[in-house]
């Protein structure tokens, strides 16, 4: 089982309210009635954001990639999570060039997160960590901005 997901996390001021979005797709393959029929694919696409208070945006960007082990895991089964090899696509060079140990991570912070992600992905087949441009995210980055909407728009209030 493979599966891609993008992530972003995002705060509005640095640090300011913040927010992660990640998008989850996954192919399930399954076995054919036929040998001429072949294998047909089902590609599965799960969307999800949370606000998570106030902090940095390197921080967001971690605890969105935590947020997204932990969703797949629950989505795959603690008992296939081993079989499920996962792609990250992040807009930030900086937590993809750390997460794939090319740079040291100076933060005592940011070191806490890293280690979080690591145990986390243990439990998987394989888990790689690539750059993309922010044009190539802007599924993950819509899901932030619309929580960050949401979380800081003024609320009417009706007497």
């Amino acid at each position: 089982m493979k599966y891609i997901i993008h992530t972003d996390g995002g705060s509005r001021g640095n640090p300011g309210p913040a927010a992660v979005g990640v998008v989850i797709e996954g192919e399930i393959i399954r076995k054919a009635a036929s040998p001429e029929a072949g294998e047909p694919r089902l590609v599965s696409k799960w969307e999800y954001g949370e606000y998570i208070g106030e902090t940095t945006n390197n921080e967001a960007e971690y605890r969105a990639v935590i947020f997204a082990l932990k969703k797949l895991k629950q989505l795959v089964g603690s008992e296939k999570t081993k079989e499920a090899v996962v792609d990250f696509l992040l807009d930030s060079e900086l937590v993809v060039r750390q997460l794939s140990g090319e740079y040291k991570i100076k933060e005592k912070g940011i070191q806490g997160f890293f280690i979080e992600v690591w145990n986390l992905k243990i439990d998987f087949g394989g888990v790689s960590f690539n750059y993309i441009p922010r044009e190539k995210n802007k599924a993950a980055d819509k899901i932030v901005n619309q929580v960050l909407d949401k979380e800081t728009s003024p609320q009417s209030l009706t007497f």
